[in-house]
């Protein structure tokens, strides 16, 4: 049975893991590196198939081990994502999005969480040969989470880990040094509208704009069509267009802080920036409202309070 199956365009990384499980040579650590939406946590769950049925024979027994694993309620397995904190409660981002929580600052893997990972590895796997612990934004760990993190890497036990990042620069060398490293690539165009038409997006393929933005990942296509989606034409319409004086700037500030949260925001802030270089790339790009909009990313990343850089940079960039 190919447990890789539902992979596209990332046959190093599946060649990799494969013999890894061959040969039995499964390293306590994994860094899966490369741009979201290319296939870093499905191959992360494919992965984690073949690690659990390696023992398993019947394949009914084996469809209700994929659904369990996919479902993440196997006893064997955890994964951890970035939360936010609310009220005291840590939040994962689907959880923040049904409670109508807007997002102030982006989430992050938190200290809580990785000393969670070591009581998980404080007991002996219940039903698999070992335990596993995928971690998806890795790179959203402080310094403290990062180096609890390291002593378990160290000691592991009957484990394996999976950490998913953007690079491998991304993470403390610390943990880099403890991981085996797995590259995952951009993918090709034809990659991309397979993947689509898999998943029942095929219609996505048709929008130019949303498939040069994607710049090589699938996950980044849906995403970016869903945006587009869920903010309002006609804030949207209004975004695009440079203000034309400093009481338009001030208007459209406040409607993209009243309308939007913190990640919408940043994802409005790439999508003109790609909108404008488009429409100066045979020109000055330095005429361009680019940069204004990149410090605009920075500020919003910092927690700068958001109206107020909404206001700045609109007002800077007013016809």
């Amino acid at each position: 049975m190919n447990y890789f199956s539902p992979i596209i365009g990332q046959n190093q990384a599946v060649e990799l893991l494969t013999q890894a499980v061959a040969k039995n040579r499964i390293a306590p650590g994994y860094l899966f590196a490369g741009a979201p939406g290319v296939g870093r946590s499905l191959t992360a769950q494919c992965f984690i198939e073949l690690l659990f049925s390696i023992n398993l024979a019947e394949s009914k027994t084996i469809a209700t081990l994929q659904k369990r694993i996919k479902e993440r309620n196997h006893p064997d397995l955890l994964w951890i994502e970035p939360t936010y904190l609310h009220q005291g409660k840590r939040l994962s981002a689907k959880e923040a999005e049904e409670a109508g929580l807007k997002r102030k600052a982006p989430p992050q893997i938190r200290l809580e969480q990785i000393r969670e990972i070591a009581q998980f590895l404080g007991r002996p796997p219940l039903e698999a040969s070992r335990s596993v612990v995928v971690l998806e934004q890795a790179e959203t760990m402080a310094e403290g989470a990062a180096n609890g993190l390291l002593k378990t890497l160290e000691e592991p036990g009957r484990a394996t880990l999976i950490l998913i990042a953007p690079s491998f620069e991304s993470l403390l060398p610390t943990l880099i040094s403890r991981c085996q490293r797995i590259p995952f690539y951009r993918l090709d165009r034809n990659a991309i509208k397979e993947i689509l038409k898999r998943t029942g997006n095929q219609e996505i393929v048709a929008h130019p704009e949303v498939m040069a933005m994607a710049q090589g990942s699938a996950g980044n296509a849906i995403e970016i069509w869903q945006q587009l989606s869920d903010i309002p034409e006609n804030l949207l319409r209004k975004a695009k267009q440079r203000p034309e004086n400093l009481r338009s700037a001030l208007e459209l500030a406040k409607e993209i802080d009243k309308t939007l949260d913190s990640e919408a925001q940043l994802w409005l802030v790439d999508y003109l920036q790609h909108c404008y270089w488009q429409q100066f790339l045979s020109g000055d790009i330095r005429k361009s409202p680019v940069q204004p909009l990149e410090k605009a990313r920075q500020y919003l990343l910092s927690y700068v309070q958001p109206r107020l850089v909404w206001e700045c940079t609109l007002m800077g960039m007013i016809n």
